[in-house]
């Protein structure tokens, strides 16, 4: 499973990599993510130093201003994402078999999580805050 989480909506998008998670299956899966955003609602992505990111110049030119990747080590670089896996793991502990989860609970789990409200979004949920970044 990859997460992709906006930083300034705290939007969260739950990736399924139900093949494994090399570098060429997580572009695959994120293409089809990215796909379905409007180009202004791409404009950067930062990632760590996993090896199945080693096809990030074939996701870059999907985002205005590229890819970047944290420091290693350095887990306060990528702050709300890691935030992020901690209100995830109120659902999927880890050493959880992933495998066992479809899609579909992964959908579930990201609707429960987009529409909690955040009081560092004063108390608006993800997905309103979301909608009204993507709103012209």
């Amino acid at each position: 499973m990859a997460t992709l989480v906006d930083r300034r909506t705290r939007y969260l998008r739950l990736i399924a990599l139900p093949n494994g998670h090399s570098a060429d299956q997580l572009r695959d899966a994120l293409l089809e993510a990215f796909s379905k955003l409007p180009n202004h609602a791409r404009r950067t992505l930062t990632w760590d130093q996993g090896s199945e990111m080693a096809r990030h110049h074939e996701i870059a030119p999907h985002f205005t201003d590229g890819v970047f990747f944290a420091h290693p080590c350095s887990p306060w670089q990528r702050g709300t994402n890691e935030n992020t896996n901690g209100l995830i793991r109120q659902y999927l502990p880890k050493r959880t078999d992933l495998s066992l989860h479809t899609p579909d609970d992964l959908r579930r789990i990201e609707e429960r999580l987009n529409n909690r409200p955040r009081k560092t979004l004063g108390w608006q949920t993800p997905a309103q805050a979301f909608t009204a970044a993507l709103t012209p």
